[in-house]
Order: structure tokens, then C-alpha cells, then sequence
């Protein structure tokens, strides 16, 4: 394998595929909850999240990723009723305070919306868990996308596209100047003296911008990272640019070789324009896995969940991917052509699935709407082994977001028959780098910021 190959001037090193395991507690697929091997209470079962968490860690995962909703998931009560995603689960940061004291070494991930939170809390939040788990926390920076999320706040309507965006990035950027409050070295701690801390090495951060305003110091010192790894998914133009400025991990969802290729070529590429190192940009892609000794073995375990999957829960689970109400149109006709223009991240990907397979709506919404998001997997170990090198070796990705179909009994079966073929092949660590998720993941530690002026994730 080549150590170094090019994409225009930027250069691309090789190193092992980078693994983190997303939990939807009862898997991903949306009748998951209902497979005698997944756990039906999964969301609010510590025991759950313990047991996956140490087959995680025993695999030398990088990470483990938590999704949020600040609400109970909308759509009709016919299918909301008959799902278990985003409906009674733990929220996360709180979950990985929990796991953070039962694991050593695999990092968490956890999902905090800067459309309605206080960048303050926020900072504070992931200061303090840095600390308890000694550096192996990622945030995965996100806009709230679901409208309804905003009644939950005070709010009548939720931020327009732009306005949530202008607003991320302020949050984002006080973020970053919350955590260099205190110098490495502050927090003297000296009795003799009876010096707790060194006034000169506290900064205030007197940020006021047009969205926010933070005086600051972080009462926090600085965490073991300096900060968490800061994780986006966003596909859109915004997204893309948000996730080239600040991400150091970027979760992303394409269908095909060829689109893997092209997103992780743009996103370096906006990444230097940002003066920023592509190389510190991982991109990883997600799968939603099924798998078994054989092809047939994995086909019968989706057969088993797609004869348990109601047409009205696919049906909502592809109108929040659309950004539309998809129960509108003709179950057995194709789209229409002049189908309006719906959610930025995921409607291209839908309407490519749709137009390439010549499928009607029933038929989409069937074969989608099983999952959430990612590229769904049905195959052999050895099959999926190959997809996953096959995308690592040509550029695709620098590594994947596994999203079992159900859990734990999918992860257990990728345990079984896809990670020891990656293992042998010498694609995934057998060992942890080191003692932190930036170590692991081979991005440094950042420096702190000797003067603040509100430009930050280069």
C-alpha cells in the first residue's frame, strides 16, 4: 500500500481505518426494537450501552457515536407509536458520563445542538467530561434540523437555514475561546503561598458577535484535549464549509464509491483553503450492517426486519430524510419530476436512489426507510470486508460509521464474521496510539490561542 498518493496538490497519507460504532439503541434499522436479538428497552438500559461499549473497546473501535433529538420523534401517531428511535432514549451526555467510567481507552461522541443551547453550557459540559474520561470526548457539532424542536424552547418557529448556520459558527468559535480560558499551567494549587491560580495565565474571552454575546472565563480548567474533537455531518454547501473549518471527523452518507470519492476530495480541498491540514479531516461514511457466514445467512436477517417494517413508518422515516411529507403522493408511481426542493443533507440522496432505481414511492420508502441514514449493507463478512477496503484503499473514506441493523445481535455478527478479516488484512489497529480519541485518531492536540480574535479552527 502506497504511503502517500496526491488529489491535485493536496496529499493524502495512509493509515488504518478509523472505526466508531453508532449506537440507536436498538439498532437502525426503524423495526429493530422488534428483533428477538436486539434489546427492546435499549434506550434507557445502562447494561445496554456497557455491553457494547466493551465489545467496542476490546475491538479497538476509536469511537462510539450518540445521535440526539430534542423531542419526541414527530409524524403520524400510527407510526411514531410503532418506532423506538427518538422516543425514550437517554441523552447523551449524560450517558457518557455513565461509560466513561467503565471503559480506558474508546472515545465518545455525542451530539449537542447549537440552535437551542448557551454556548457557555455547552463548553462546560464538554470540559467536565473531558476531564472524567481523561481526554475522549468528540462533539458532534449540529444545527437542529427538525422544526418542531423549536416549541420545545419558547420558540414559535425554528432559525432560518442561514440564520442557524451564521449562528453554529459564532457558538462554535466561542466554544473554542471558552476552552483556552486557562493556560495548560494556571492552577497553581499551592499552599505555601496560598495561590489557587495564576491571574496572568486566566483570559477572558468578551466575545459579542450578532447572534451571541459571552464574556467569559470558562470556570473549567483546560481539559486534557484542549478540546474535544469536533464531529459534523452536514452535506449541504454550508455544511460542507462548516465541517472544512472546524470537523476533525466528518460523518457522511454516500451510496456509491464514486460519491465517497467526491465528497472527501471537496471537503480537503475547503479544508486548505482554510489553512487547515486535510490530513486532520477524517472522513467516515456510515454503514448500516447486516451481515452473516453467508450472504443468504445476512439476507434472511433483513428479511426478518423488513417483514416487520409498517409502510407508515417507512413512509415518515422518509419524509424527514426528504424534508417532505412523502405520504402526499401516489404510493405506486414513481416521484414526480417537479418534486420540490426538501431537506438540504439528505433529499439529493433520496432522489438519487429513487431516480437511478426507477422506484416508486412504496418501493423507496421500503428500501430506505429501514434506515435513518448511511448505506445499507446486506452480505457476507467477507463481502462487506471488501466494500469497506475497497472505499478505504481508493480515496473514499479514512474509515466508517458502523450502524448494526439491530442491537447488540448485529454487532455481535460484524464482530464475528467482518472485523477479524479487516484484522487480518491489517486495515483496523489492533492497539490503542494512545490514551486520548485525538490521539487515536491522529489528529494533535490543538494550541491554545494566544490572542483571541474570533478566527478559529485552523
Amino acid at each position: 500500500m502506497a504511503e502517500n498518493d496526491s488529489i491535485g496538490s493536496i496529499a493524502v497519507s495512509r493509515k488504518k481505518m478509523l472505526l466508531s460504532l453508532f449506537i440507536n439503541p436498538t439498532g437502525h434499522h426503524q423495526a429493530s426494537w422488534l428483533h428477538p436479538r436486539a434489546d427492546a428497552d435499549a434506550g434507557i438500559n445502562l447494561g445496554h450501552y456497557q455491553n457494547l461499549a466493551r465489545m467496542a473497546e476490546d475491538a479497538k473501535f476509536q469511537a462510539i457515536f450518540f445521535a440526539d433529538q430534542q423531542l419526541v420523534r414527530p409524524g403520524p401517531q400510527e407510526a411514531v407509536s410503532r418506532t423506538a428511535q427518538y422516543i425514550a432514549n437517554f441523552e447523551p451526555l449524560t450517558l457518557i458520563g455513565a461509560l466513561a467510567v467503565s471503559t480506558k481507552n474508546i472515545g465518545f461522541i455525542a451530539t449537542a445542538s447549537t440552535s437551542f443551547s448557551f454556548p457557555f453550557q455547552v463548553a462546560r459540559k464538554f470540559a467536565s467530561l473531558d476531564h472524567i474520561s481523561n481526554g475522549r470526548v468528540g462533539w458532534n457539532m449540529v444545527t437542529s434540523g427538525i422544526a418542531q424542536e423549536a416549541a420545545n424552547f419558547g420558540f414559535d418557529s425554528h432559525y432560518s437555514h442561514d440564520v442557524a448556520y451564521e449562528r453554529g459558527r459564532e457558538f462554535a468559535e466561542i466554544c473554542f475561546g471558552l476552552w483556552d480560558s486557562w493556560e495548560d499551567d494556571a492552577f497553581l494549587r499551592d499552599r505555601e503561598s496560598g495561590q489557587f491560580f495564576d491571574p496572568a495565565k486566566m483570559h477572558r474571552l468578551q466575545f459579542e458577535g450578532s447572534h451571541l454575546k459571552v464574556e467569559g472565563p470558562l470556570n473549567v480548567p483546560r481539559s486534557p484535549q484542549a478540546r474535544p474533537v469536533i464531529v459534523q455531518a452536514g452535506m449541504s454547501p454550508d455544511g460542507r464549509d462548516f465541517a472544512a473549518r472546524f470537523a476533525e471527523i466528518v460523518f457522511t452518507m454516500p451510496q456509491t464509491l464514486n460519491d465517497a470519492k467526491a465528497f472527501r476530495d471537496d471537503i480537503r480541498r475547503r479544508a486548505a483553503k482554510f489553512g487547515r491540514n486535510p490530513d486532520h479531516v477524517n472522513i467516515m461514511p456510515g454503514l448500516v450492517v447486516t451481515t452473516g457466514k453467508t450472504r443468504e445467512d445476512a439476507q434472511s436477517e433483513q428479511a426478518l426486519l423488513q417483514s416487520k417494517l409498517h409502510i407508515d413508518v417507512a413512509l415518515t422515516t422518509l419524509s424527514m430524510k426528504m424534508g417532505l411529507d412523502m405520504a402526499q403522493y401516489p404510493l405506486d408511481e414513481q416521484l414526480p419530476q417537479d418534486l420540490p426542493v426538501g431537506r438540504p443533507s439528505t433529499y439529493g440522496v433520496m432522489l438519487d436512489i429513487a431516480r437511478r432505481g426507477q422506484l416508486t414511492l412504496r418501493e423507496l420508502a421500503i428500501s430506505t426507510g429501514g434506515s435513518v441514514a448511511g448505506k445499507v449493507v446486506c452480505d457476507s463478512g467477507e463481502a462487506i470486508a471488501d466494500l469497506m477496503e475497497e472505499w478505504f484503499e481508493e480515496g473514499g473514506c479514512d474509515g466508517f460509521q458502523l450502524q448494526p441493523a439491530f442491537l447488540p445481535g448485529a454487532f455481535e455478527d460484524y464482530l464475528t464474521h467482518v472485523h477479524p478479516i479487516l484484522v487480518k488484512r491489517g486495515l483496523v489497529e489492533t492497539q490503542y496510539k494512545g490514551t486520548t480519541l485525538r490521539e487515536n485518531i491522529g489528529v494533535p492536540k490543538p494550541e491554545r490561542l494566544s490572542e483571541y480574535k474570533g478566527v478559529v479552527g485552523v
